[in-house]
């Protein structure tokens, strides 16, 4: 635990946390220091083999470690609706880290409920997620939802409104086009809920240029720019350990103010901070058009009150 020391994380129990995607990756990372710092970890994953293997891998370091193995496919509506509704009852979230997602899916590929899949993946299925939890959240002392993005949210100019379904699709375009509706998202749910004084608040993470382990589809046959744009990653990103400090700040840090989005200090690497959001993340007006936009088509809507 050395490593995680400079964060100063601070103690998580009596916590009850719920990381999405925490079997791989940032996700993993993120679940085993939580774990060690004393908190319950629901770690909500789609294939409950390899989530059961990532706890035992938790185990063997963590002594005690807190940990319950829940399905949860954030593809598949019904089922984001059948976890949330149960883990809502179980009590009070006191945190919940949307970290699950897609990356560079070679071509264009829709979810069960018909949404283009990063974006379903990335940003449908983590509002309807938020959505259910979020009375549970609110009964939480001082609840917080921590939203992942990414750096290549930069590169979308303007949300598009066709999220995804429509026009010429690039891997990279979508991707860019799903975490810049996640950052749109993160920050109307802060604007939100600080219009209502409510106890949660809504931060952003990205992990900068980083190895995280994120998946395309097992059989996806990538062409000659995903597979080169994997290869650079693998070799010149981060550890998933390391690109998961950002979030684990974000999640923790008790300076950090809602609406805040938290990266490495130079954007790919370094201590995390507080930085500056991509411009087309900070237009109102797409991000309340993307929040009426995500209830019409997910059936849910986060609710402060």
């Amino acid at each position: 635990m050395n490593f995680w020391h400079s964060l100063d994380v601070p103690d998580q129990y009596g916590r009850r946390v719920i990381i999405t995607g925490a079997n791989t990756g940032l996700g993993y990372q993120i679940a085993r220091v939580l774990a060690g710092a004393g908190a319950e970890v629901v770690m909500a994953v789609r294939d409950l083999d390899r989530g059961q293997a990532a706890a035992q891998r938790i185990r063997d370091q963590v002594n005690d470690a807190k940990l319950r193995i829940i399905h949860l496919d954030l593809a598949d509506l019904a089922s984001v609706h059948d976890f949330a509704a149960t883990e809502a009852a179980a009590g009070p979230i006191d945190l919940l880290i949307n970290n699950a997602g897609l990356m560079l899916v070679p071509s264009r590929v829709v979810t069960r409920d018909g949404f283009e899949s990063h974006m379903g993946v990335n940003h449908l299925g983590h509002f309807a997620l938020t959505a259910g939890l979020l009375p549970a959240l609110l009964q939480a002392e001082a609840g917080r939802v921590v939203s992942v993005t990414s750096i290549a949210a930069r590169r979308a100019r303007g949300l598009d409104h066709g999220l995804g379904l429509t026009g010429t699709y690039t891997p990279m375009g979508a991707y860019s086009q799903s975490k810049l509706a996640v950052a749109l998202f993160a920050g109307e749910l802060d604007r939100r809920l600080r219009a209502t004084s409510a106890s949660v608040t809504s931060v952003l993470a990205h992990p900068g240029w980083s190895a995280t382990g994120v998946p395309g589809r097992p059989d996806d046959r990538p062409g000659p720019t995903v597979r080169f744009s994997r290869h650079v990653t693998a070799i010149l990103g981060t550890s998933p350990r390391s690109g998961a400090r950002s979030e684990v700040y974000a999640a923790t840090a008790p300076e950090v103010d809602g609406g805040s989005l938290i990266g490495p200090r130079l954007l790919v690497r370094g201590r995390p901070r507080a930085v500056s959001l991509p411009r087309a993340a900070a237009d109102p007006d797409a991000a309340r058009w993307l929040w009426s936009e995500s209830v019409r088509l997910t059936g849910a809507e986060p609710r402060p009150v």
